[in-house]
């Protein structure tokens, strides 16, 4: 099972925090392991990973996300964009 790292930019650190259990659930659909990180600086910058168990149904999500993924993402305080990595 590949690994995946999301990073991006949050508004508010608690207020992304807040939705650990949302999100890991939303992400849940395609991966496991769905862990969240904070940049040690203090920035606003987070990371997110996870082992994927269904690369084309997270793929279609990333490139065109439903708007209930999009609400979440606004909910949480998103700052676009994102930026995905893959394990290879």
């Amino acid at each position: 099972m590949p690994k995946m790292v999301v990073t991006h930019a949050v508004v508010n650190l608690e207020r992304w925090l807040d939705g650990k259990a949302e999100r890991a659930e939303q992400i849940g659909q395609w991966a496991t392991n769905v862990t969240d990180y904070v940049a040690a600086d203090g920035s606003n910058n987070v990371a997110i990973t996870a082992d994927i168990h269904d690369m084309a149904g997270l793929q279609a999500a990333m490139t065109s996300p439903s708007p209930e993924d999009t609400a979440t993402e606004e909910r949480h305080g998103v700052i676009h964009p994102t930026i995905a990595y893959i394990e290879k």
